[in-house]
C-alpha cells in the first residue's frame, strides 16, 4: 500500500505559482531588451539582432499564459514595442544610403524611444502594474 504524500494545490497557489513565472519571463524578456536597446545607442551591439529575436520569440510563445492578468499589457507593450521599432529603422534605412548623418540621428532617435519604453516597461512590471492602454 503506497500512500499520496502530495500536498493539493489551491487556486490561490496556483495563481501566485503562474504570476510567478509569468514575472520570470517578463524579466527574462525585459532584460534582454534592455540589452538590445543599449547596444543599439552603444557602438559595437552586434549581438543585438539575435538577442531582440530570442525576446520576441519568447514573448510571442508566453503572452497566451498572461491572458486575464496584468503581465497581459507587459507582453503586448513589448510586442508592440519591437513591431513599431522595426517598421521605423525600416522606413528610415534609406536615410542611410543618401545621407550618413540624417540617417544616423533618425536611428538614434528610435533608439532612445526603444530605450525609454523598455526602461518604463520594466520600472512598470516590477511594481506590479499595468502598462499602456488596453487594446
Amino acid at each position: 500500500m503506497t500512500q499520496d504524500f502530495t500536498i493539493p494545490v489551491t487556486t490561490d497557489q496556483a495563481h501566485l505559482e503562474k504570476m510567478r513565472s509569468l514575472n520570470t519571463v517578463g524579466t527574462i524578456s525585459y532584460v534582454l531588451h534592455l540589452v538590445v536597446a543599449v547596444s543599439a545607442i552603444v557602438p559595437g551591439g552586434q549581438f543585438g539582432p539575435v538577442l531582440l529575436i530570442a525576446a520576441l520569440i519568447l514573448d510571442l510563445v508566453n503572452r497566451e499564459r498572461a491572458t486575464g492578468t496584468w503581465h497581459a499589457s507587459h507582453f503586448r507593450w513589448r510586442i508592440r514595442t519591437v513591431l513599431i521599432a522595426a517598421a521605423l529603422y525600416l522606413v528610415t534605412f534609406p536615410l542611410w544610403l543618401l545621407l550618413l548623418v540624417p540617417g544616423w540621428m533618425a536611428w538614434t532617435a528610435i533608439s532612445i524611444w526603444f530605450l525609454y519604453r523598455i526602461v518604463t516597461g520594466f520600472m512598470s512590471m516590477n511594481k506590479g502594474q499595468e502598462i499602456g492602454a488596453p487594446a
